[in-house]
Protein backbone atom coordinates (compact mmCIF):
# COMPACT_ATOMS: atom_id res chain seq x y z
CA UNK A 1 0.00 0.00 0.00
CA UNK A 2 2.77 2.16 0.62
CA UNK A 3 4.41 1.47 -2.30
CA UNK A 4 1.41 2.78 -4.09
CA UNK A 5 0.48 5.74 -2.22
CA UNK A 6 4.01 7.25 -3.06
CA UNK A 7 3.63 6.42 -6.69
CA UNK A 8 0.94 8.45 -6.72
CA UNK A 9 2.12 10.93 -4.78
CA UNK A 10 5.58 11.14 -7.00
CA UNK A 11 3.53 11.05 -10.04
CA UNK A 12 4.39 7.69 -11.48
CA UNK A 13 0.89 6.45 -11.10
CA UNK A 14 -1.96 9.10 -12.95
CA UNK A 15 -3.78 8.29 -10.01
CA UNK A 16 -4.82 9.51 -6.44
CA UNK A 17 -5.60 7.10 -3.63
CA UNK A 18 -9.01 7.96 -2.18
CA UNK A 19 -9.08 6.03 1.12
CA UNK A 20 -6.97 2.83 2.41
CA UNK A 21 -9.78 0.75 3.96
CA UNK A 22 -8.80 -1.66 6.74
CA UNK A 23 -10.72 -4.26 8.43
CA UNK A 24 -9.37 -3.75 11.76
CA UNK A 25 -7.73 -0.48 13.72
CA UNK A 26 -4.29 -1.76 14.21
CA UNK A 27 -3.40 -2.20 10.74
CA UNK A 28 -0.06 -0.33 10.16
CA UNK A 29 -1.30 0.29 6.58
CA UNK A 30 -3.29 3.04 8.32
CA UNK A 31 -1.04 5.24 10.28
CA UNK A 32 1.20 5.34 6.98
CA UNK A 33 -1.79 6.51 5.30
CA UNK A 34 -2.71 8.97 7.73
CA UNK A 35 1.40 10.22 7.55
CA UNK A 36 1.03 10.19 3.86
CA UNK A 37 -2.20 12.67 4.43
CA UNK A 38 -4.57 9.73 2.79
CA UNK A 39 -8.20 9.60 4.20
CA UNK A 40 -8.59 6.07 5.84
CA UNK A 41 -11.73 4.24 7.06
CA UNK A 42 -12.28 1.11 8.98
CA UNK A 43 -14.56 -1.86 8.61
CA UNK A 44 -14.31 -4.23 11.37
CA UNK A 45 -15.69 -7.51 10.52
CA UNK A 46 -16.77 -7.75 14.31
CA UNK A 47 -18.83 -5.55 13.59
CA UNK A 48 -21.07 -6.97 11.18
CA UNK A 49 -23.54 -10.45 11.43
CA UNK A 50 -22.07 -12.09 8.34
CA UNK A 51 -20.21 -11.34 5.86
CA UNK A 52 -22.78 -9.91 3.22
CA UNK A 53 -22.97 -7.58 5.67
CA UNK A 54 -19.16 -6.72 6.10
CA UNK A 55 -18.74 -6.17 2.42
CA UNK A 56 -21.68 -3.68 2.27
CA UNK A 57 -20.02 -1.76 4.61
CA UNK A 58 -16.73 -2.21 2.35
CA UNK A 59 -18.83 -0.87 -0.42
CA UNK A 60 -19.91 1.59 1.15
CA UNK A 61 -16.69 3.16 1.97
CA UNK A 62 -15.42 2.77 -1.94
CA UNK A 63 -18.52 4.35 -3.05
CA UNK A 64 -18.50 7.09 -0.77
CA UNK A 65 -14.68 7.66 -1.96
CA UNK A 66 -15.86 7.28 -5.45
CA UNK A 67 -12.62 4.76 -6.13
CA UNK A 68 -12.42 3.85 -9.69
CA UNK A 69 -9.75 1.02 -8.89
CA UNK A 70 -9.96 -0.77 -5.96
CA UNK A 71 -6.23 -2.59 -5.05
CA UNK A 72 -6.05 -5.64 -2.67
CA UNK A 73 -2.84 -5.21 -0.95
CA UNK A 74 -2.47 -7.35 2.57
CA UNK A 75 -6.37 -7.90 2.74
CA UNK A 76 -6.65 -11.26 3.82
CA UNK A 77 -9.98 -11.94 3.12
CA UNK A 78 -11.71 -14.10 0.29
CA UNK A 79 -14.50 -11.75 -1.01
CA UNK A 80 -17.84 -12.97 -2.38
CA UNK A 81 -18.90 -13.89 -6.17
CA UNK A 82 -20.80 -11.02 -5.71
CA UNK A 83 -18.38 -8.06 -4.19
CA UNK A 84 -16.04 -9.23 -7.33
CA UNK A 85 -18.91 -9.05 -10.45
CA UNK A 86 -19.65 -5.58 -8.72
CA UNK A 87 -15.67 -4.69 -9.47
CA UNK A 88 -15.14 -7.04 -12.25
CA UNK A 89 -12.31 -5.29 -13.95
CA UNK A 90 -11.83 -2.65 -11.34
CA UNK A 91 -10.24 -4.95 -8.60
CA UNK A 92 -6.51 -6.21 -8.57
CA UNK A 93 -4.87 -8.34 -6.27
CA UNK A 94 -0.83 -9.26 -5.78
CA UNK A 95 0.16 -12.60 -4.92
CA UNK A 96 3.65 -13.92 -3.81
CA UNK A 97 3.67 -16.59 -6.35
CA UNK A 98 3.96 -17.30 -9.78
CA UNK A 99 0.34 -18.38 -10.32
CA UNK A 100 -1.14 -20.16 -11.21
CA UNK A 101 0.93 -22.18 -8.81
CA UNK A 102 0.64 -21.55 -5.00
CA UNK A 103 -2.81 -20.22 -4.55
CA UNK A 104 -4.00 -19.58 -1.17
CA UNK A 105 -1.40 -19.28 1.71
CA UNK A 106 2.41 -20.26 2.44
CA UNK A 107 3.40 -19.76 -0.84
CA UNK A 108 6.92 -19.34 -0.23
CA UNK A 109 7.63 -22.76 1.92
CA UNK A 110 4.87 -24.59 -1.10
CA UNK A 111 7.57 -23.13 -3.41
CA UNK A 112 11.13 -24.36 -1.52
CA UNK A 113 9.50 -27.30 -0.88
CA UNK A 114 8.64 -28.36 -4.25
CA UNK A 115 12.17 -27.70 -5.34
CA UNK A 116 11.59 -24.79 -7.59
CA UNK A 117 14.17 -22.98 -8.73
CA UNK A 118 12.54 -19.65 -9.70
CA UNK A 119 9.81 -17.67 -7.63
CA UNK A 120 8.08 -14.20 -7.60
CA UNK A 121 4.72 -12.58 -7.12
CA UNK A 122 1.63 -11.85 -9.94
CA UNK A 123 -1.12 -9.24 -10.04
CA UNK A 124 -4.25 -10.45 -11.33
CA UNK A 125 -7.48 -9.24 -11.71
CA UNK A 126 -9.57 -10.66 -9.22
CA UNK A 127 -12.68 -12.70 -9.53
CA UNK A 128 -14.63 -14.84 -8.03
CA UNK A 129 -12.02 -18.29 -8.24
CA UNK A 130 -9.63 -17.47 -5.60
CA UNK A 131 -6.15 -16.40 -6.99
CA UNK A 132 -7.62 -17.65 -10.09
CA UNK A 133 -8.32 -14.49 -12.15
CA UNK A 134 -6.14 -13.35 -15.33
CA UNK A 135 -2.79 -12.55 -14.59
CA UNK A 136 -1.53 -9.35 -15.96
CA UNK A 137 2.22 -9.10 -14.60
CA UNK A 138 4.41 -11.42 -13.01
CA UNK A 139 8.31 -10.52 -11.33
CA UNK A 140 10.69 -13.36 -11.32
CA UNK A 141 13.63 -14.42 -8.88
CA UNK A 142 16.06 -17.09 -8.55
CA UNK A 143 15.57 -19.65 -5.65
CA UNK A 144 18.45 -19.29 -2.63
CA UNK A 145 20.55 -22.00 -1.71
CA UNK A 146 19.03 -24.18 0.72
CA UNK A 147 20.68 -21.71 3.79
CA UNK A 148 18.23 -18.83 2.93
CA UNK A 149 15.77 -18.27 5.02
CA UNK A 150 11.57 -18.40 4.44
CA UNK A 151 12.09 -14.73 6.08
CA UNK A 152 14.38 -14.08 3.61
CA UNK A 153 13.13 -15.29 0.38
CA UNK A 154 9.92 -13.41 1.66
CA UNK A 155 11.19 -9.94 1.47
CA UNK A 156 12.98 -10.46 -1.55
CA UNK A 157 9.84 -11.44 -3.52
CA UNK A 158 8.36 -8.34 -1.50
CA UNK A 159 10.91 -5.77 -2.79
CA UNK A 160 9.56 -7.10 -6.45
CA UNK A 161 5.92 -6.45 -5.32
CA UNK A 162 7.14 -2.76 -4.47
CA UNK A 163 7.93 -2.71 -8.25
CA UNK A 164 4.96 -4.60 -10.30
CA UNK A 165 1.84 -3.38 -8.23
CA UNK A 166 2.26 0.07 -9.03
CA UNK A 167 2.95 -0.80 -12.70
CA UNK A 168 0.18 -2.60 -13.56
CA UNK A 169 -2.21 0.18 -11.29
CA UNK A 170 -0.60 3.18 -14.02
CA UNK A 171 -1.44 0.71 -16.64
CA UNK A 172 -5.08 0.70 -15.48
CA UNK A 173 -5.22 4.36 -14.60
CA UNK A 174 -3.81 5.32 -17.92
CA UNK A 175 -6.32 2.90 -19.89
CA UNK A 176 -3.62 0.75 -21.12
CA UNK A 177 -4.32 -1.91 -19.29
CA UNK A 178 -8.43 -3.07 -19.97
CA UNK A 179 -10.66 -5.83 -19.02
CA UNK A 180 -13.06 -7.51 -21.81
CA UNK A 181 -14.97 -10.07 -21.90
CA UNK A 182 -13.49 -11.92 -18.85
CA UNK A 183 -10.02 -11.35 -20.37
CA UNK A 184 -7.06 -8.80 -19.34
CA UNK A 185 -5.98 -6.82 -22.87
CA UNK A 186 -2.91 -4.32 -22.71
CA UNK A 187 -2.24 -2.18 -25.38
CA UNK A 188 -5.15 -2.92 -27.15
CA UNK A 189 -4.52 -6.93 -27.39
CA UNK A 190 -5.64 -9.32 -25.63
CA UNK A 191 -2.76 -10.61 -23.15
CA UNK A 192 -2.63 -14.51 -23.74
CA UNK A 193 0.33 -15.03 -20.84
CA UNK A 194 1.16 -12.56 -17.88
CA UNK A 195 4.46 -9.94 -18.91
CA UNK A 196 7.40 -11.37 -16.73
CA UNK A 197 10.06 -9.48 -15.58
CA UNK A 198 13.03 -11.48 -14.50
CA UNK A 199 14.47 -8.88 -11.58
CA UNK A 200 17.41 -11.32 -11.69
CA UNK A 201 18.50 -10.07 -15.24
CA UNK A 202 18.37 -6.33 -13.86
CA UNK A 203 14.66 -5.98 -15.96
CA UNK A 204 12.75 -5.34 -12.71
CA UNK A 205 15.34 -3.02 -11.02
Amino acid sequence: MEAVAKACRDGRIAASVAVVIADHAEAGGLAVARELGIETAVVSRKSFPDRAAFERGVIEQIEAHRADIIVLAGFMRVLSPEFTSRYEGRLLNIHPALLPKYKGLHTHARAREAGDTEHGASVHFVTAELDGGPVVLQSKIAMGPPSEKESELAARVLRTEHVILPKVIGWLAERRLAWRDGQAWLDGRPLDAPVVEDFDAGKGN
